[in-house]
């Protein structure tokens, strides 16, 4: 599907059919996922994907009783490592030259550095960002999906023994759509949101 087909089709779905997700589509949507901008490369996000019947309804129960997170065949919580950037920073400009690699790698240090509100802050950009992916690149496959923030995310991370030091940025439902979406409830004007230069 052509890119901007699926930007103007893609609907936050709320009922699903029983439908079972293969592998192969599974590793095609995330391996367009990794391939979403982070800041200087670090890759913070981190994706629990869930398949599993079971932990789907607990996931759903944990969603207020929101039955997409259920019905979904694959459900992707979108996770962050707050420390991704000292984690062997080196890692991700490996294919650069060593001379812009340290350049680099002292950046991140800078940057990050005794500065939580920035890895929090960076987290949760670069998950929103990787999650547009997922869902542009589940539609261009023939499924649907849903952006989610309403959870429980404590219980969210427990249930998916999340680590001390990442944060469950929010998730992801996927899966073939049971009815047509209503309508849109109504798109504001380029006129009400967009300024040329200024305010």
């Amino acid at each position: 599907m052509d890119t901007i087909d699926a930007i103007k089709s893609r609907r936050s779905i709320k009922s699903f059919k029983n439908h079972e997700i293969t592998k192969d589509e599974i590793d095609q949507i995330l391996q367009c996922a990794i391939l979403s901008p982070t800041s200087y490369n670090i890759q913070n996000w981190r994706f629990v994907i869930v398949t599993e019947q079971k932990l789907k309804d607990e996931m759903a129960q944990l969603s207020y009783g929101q039955k997409q997170v259920s019905e979904a065949s694959l459900v992707i919580v979108l996770c962050a490592d707050l420390k991704a950037w000292e984690k062997n920073p080196e890692r991700y400009w490996k294919n650069v030259s060593e001379e812009s690699r340290n350049y680099l790698v002292n950046g991140i240090k800078q940057a990050y550095s005794g500065n939580p509100e920035l890895e929090k802050d960076q987290a949760i950009r670069s998950c929103g960002i990787a999650a547009q992916t997922i869902m542009l690149a589940a539609k261009s496959i023939g499924y649907d999906s849903c952006p989610m923030e309403g959870f429980d995310y404590d219980k969210v991370g427990k249930l998916i023994n999340l680590p001390d030091d990442h944060i469950v940025t929010m998730m992801v439902v996927i899966g073939k759509s049971a009815k047509d979406p209503a309508p849109r409830g109504g798109q504001l004007p380029l006129s009400d949101v967009v300024f040329e230069n200024s305010f």
